[in-house]
């Protein structure tokens, strides 16, 4: 348990901000503010940007550069998207927009705190899990499971952070499934990916009140980036140093980028319905894995959706018919499942006590559970 004190410096163009800048961060445990006159290095520094931004982000970096002070959050007036990003690029770790919003800068502050105590603990570095949901076929609910298993994976006590990434290229549909407008989308990583960092990186990412961290595809090819399967793989490392999960939707088709996510991936869940075109497509995407020599066999696992028990196919079939076991079933509930999708919102939002969602819980639960073992000098899941 630390009981050590972090202090926070504040300067704004403004005495009342001050004030409520101040009364917010004495209301936080472990922190102090340090007065106008104190030249001591600051752990934090809350900064409000005025009229010479350019002047200021100049200021901010050299500030950074030369650790007279531990972070920087930054606040202003504009809220205006490329403000923001400029910012983050000069190394905030926060930016608010007036006014501020108590419950915000309380939640920064925190993850602040927890940052430094992991820091002086000599926490090692993140290693999250890489979970790829892949269709058997058009239609199966690829992006149904993708979106609620990590809504739910977000809310297991002892998972900290998710990503949701968006691969399915050109039609990806996360942010109508979660009704969300995003500024960004990969294609700016796949542009600047030599500026890649934590702060860029958050920047383009954005958080869901479930309080995943959803990275969306383009809309349409045009004027982006290609994520290439060298851009892909150096995006997911990255991204695997700072989320405990990382559940990419991958659709249904199969590209190099695909195939480099399925190289990297802990686990692949393949979703698939009891029909027999379904089966047979799993069948032959299984088959075509171990043809194009991947050794993620083991860690490729059968998801049946839509799932009833009086189906003419039973679990028996399906299993035989695709010589693999099913790991698991998430039951059928149509009314449920389109209300949300149309309303934009998670399953656990529109029907929380529905066995669908009991489902996507108890699945989140064994998959934040199961243990990575090496095997052959590769990753396995759940042995």
């Amino acid at each position: 348990m630390f009981d050590k004190s972090w202090s926070a410096k504040i300067e704004t163009k403004t005495a009342g901000l001050r004030k409520a800048l101040e009364e917010i961060i004495l209301s936080v445990d472990s922190f102090q503010v340090q007065s106008s006159g104190d030249n001591r290095r600051p752990d934090l520094l809350i900064f409000e940007l005025g009229s010479e931004i350019d002047k200021e982000f100049s200021l901010i970096h050299s500030l950074l550069e030369e650790d007279v002070v531990g972070e920087i959050f930054l606040t202003s007036r504009s809220s205006d998207p490329s403000v923001i990003l400029q910012a983050l690029r000069a190394g905030a770790k926060e930016f608010f927009p007036h006014p501020i919003k108590k419950e915000e800068l309380v939640q920064a502050l925190v993850k602040f705190r927890q940052r430094r105590e992991k820091a002086e603990a000599g926490e090692t570095v993140r290693n999250g899990r890489i979970v790829q949901i892949l269709g058997s076929k058009g239609g199966v609910g690829t992006t149904t499971v993708a979106v609620n298993l990590a809504i739910a994976l977000a809310a297991q006590k002892n998972i900290q952070s998710v990503a949701l990434v968006d691969m399915n290229l050109l039609f990806g549909e996360i942010p109508l499934f979660l009704e969300i407008q995003p500024n960004y989308h990969w294609g700016e990583i796949a542009k600047n990916i030599d500026r890649l960092d934590s702060t860029f990186l958050m920047n383009i990412l954005t958080k869901h009140s479930s309080g995943i961290h959803v990275l969306p595809s383009p809309t349409k090819l045009n004027g982006h980036g290609t994520a290439t399967p060298v851009i892909v793989q150096h995006m997911l490392n990255f991204m695997q140093k700072m989320f405990d999960f990382i559940i990419v939707d991958g659709g249904q088709s199969l590209y190099e980028t695909s195939l480099k996510v399925l190289e990297m991936s802990d686990t692949v869940l393949l979703i698939s319905i009891l029909s027999l075109p379904c089966l047979s497509n799993a069948n032959k995407l299984l088959r075509s894995f171990n043809d194009l020599g991947f050794f993620k066999n083991d860690a490729i696992k059968i998801v049946i959706n839509r799932y009833m028990k009086n189906s003419e196919i039973t679990l028996k079939d399906a299993k035989a018919a695709i010589k693999k076991d099913i790991l698991w079933t998430i039951p059928n509930d149509y009314r449920s499942t389109i209300s949300a999708i149309n309303q934009g919102k998670s399953l656990s939002q529109i029907a929380p006590k529905a066995a669908i969602t009991e489902s996507f819980g108890h699945f989140a639960e064994l998959l934040s559970k199961g243990e990575v073992q090496q095997k052959k000098g590769r990753k396995r899941f759940f042995g």
